[in-house]
């Protein structure tokens, strides 16, 4: 589901309801596991699917990144995934490279 190399925190599934959970746990025991550097990007180049839990998700992942003194940033996110948080209004709150 998440894969970690280096600075980086790769998202390897679907964003979508069904896996909410997991990829909600997954990417915050990275954050809270100590072995990330300060500035971590979380790449979303391997996501083929999204819906609004995305949104949910990496709002969530801010948080604790912010919590545990991690700049987190957002690479190659998916097209819809961009669609959504505009039509919700949050396309702001979203840390981009």
């Amino acid at each position: 589901m998440i894969e970690h190399a280096g600075n980086s925190l790769r998202v390897t599934a679907p964003m979508l309801i069904v896996n909410a959970r997991s990829l909600l746990e997954a990417g915050r025991h990275y954050l809270r596991s100590g072995r990330l550097s300060k500035q971590v990007v979380l790449d979303l180049v391997a996501v083929s699917e999204v819906d609004s839990s995305a949104l949910s998700i990496i709002l969530a992942w801010l948080r604790t990144a912010s919590e545990y003194g991690i700049n987190l940033r957002m690479a190659n996110p998916p097209a819809n995934l961009i669609s959504l948080a505009t039509l919700y209004g949050v396309a702001e709150l979203l840390p981009l490279t």
